[in-house]
């Protein structure tokens, strides 16, 4: 099968009518582009609580709503599908879940990833936590016979996401990232780690699960990296300039022969038998202290 992947960036803002005007545009760049679905960053429509802006506390919920409603007309318009960053609202006052909307060709919310991986402390509520209730699971969808998984930002950091989404028959991991708007504090801090860490687990990722992976990112300054997109053996197929907003496309064939080293051994490696081959029975195999 094949599919034809929009990888989305901009400069993600506090204003969620400058969003909602980023988005249309790019939806409307991506199909003119041929693609079938337009893929955006974690928190583009909403922004991203703790760095676009300090709290929900005063959190336009009718207008997110409403700006979401015009993005799924417009994907209906456009037959395409949306990917669509955003934040998602909870009651009694629980903290709202940080978003992926899967929006399909008909303009319906079929489907919706709430991030599990939120950034904080084990105790207290920090970073992410201090904003953002976590998820509890993956969700996959079928886009022109092509299974796709969705995961966002820190979520990479738990290679076991990835391997979950292998066991689901995923091809293609769609993943958001909101790595950008940084403050010199940090950078001076930690320098750009995720600029240095980021393209190679990616890669490593796309290779070990055989997958393609669509990154994204804002373009805010300092944005960390560029939006990206890496084949199954974990080669950069393409990359969006730094700091500029744009449309990445990349086509998803998923007979075409691309090299898997693991292939033989994956799925006997994901039922806990670790070694390829067949074991043999040898008393100096048993011996490992001695020459």
């Amino acid at each position: 099968m094949k599919l034809r992947i929009a990888t989305c960036q901009f400069p993600v803002d506090a204003d969620i009518r400058k969003n909602l005007d980023r988005v249309r545009e790019q939806m409307n760049q991506a199909h003119r582009l041929g693609a079938h679905v337009a893929h955006f960053s974690e928190g583009c429509l909403s922004g991203y609580a703790g760095v676009e802006f300090q709290s929900f506390a005063d959190f336009d919920w009718g207008l997110l709503e409403e700006s979401t409603r015009t993005i799924m007309e417009l994907a209906r318009q456009l037959r395409i599908w949306v990917i669509l960053g955003s934040s998602h609202r909870l009651s009694n006052r629980h903290n709202p879940h940080n978003s992926l909307y899967v929006i399909n060709p008909r303009g319906e919310l079929v489907d919706r990833y709430d991030k599990m991986f939120c950034t904080g402390a084990a105790r207290g509520l920090t970073e992410d936590l201090k904003h953002y209730s976590p998820g509890d699971h993956l969700v996959t969808c079928e886009i022109n016979g092509v299974k796709c998984g969705l995961l966002i930002c820190h979520d990479f950091r738990y290679p076991e996401l990835y391997r979950g989404y292998k066991r689901l028959g995923a091809q293609v991991i769609l993943h958001s990232y909101h790595n950008g708007h940084s403050k010199k504090t940090t950078l001076q801090r930690y320098g750009n780690i995720w600029g240095v860490i980021v393209r190679p687990t990616m890669q490593a990722y796309a290779a070990n699960n055989y997958v393609w992976i669509s990154a994204n990112n804002t373009t805010r300054r300092e944005s960390s990296w560029a939006s990206f997109f890496v084949r199954p053996d974990g080669v950069i197929t393409g990359q969006l300039p730094n700091h500029r907003p744009g449309v990445l496309i990349s086509a998803v064939d998923t007979k075409a022969k691309i090299y898997d080293a693991s292939a033989a051994w994956r799925e006997r490696a994901m039922r806990g038998i670790y070694h390829s081959g067949t074991l043999v029975r040898d008393v100096r195999s048993k011996r490992r202290s001695v020459l």
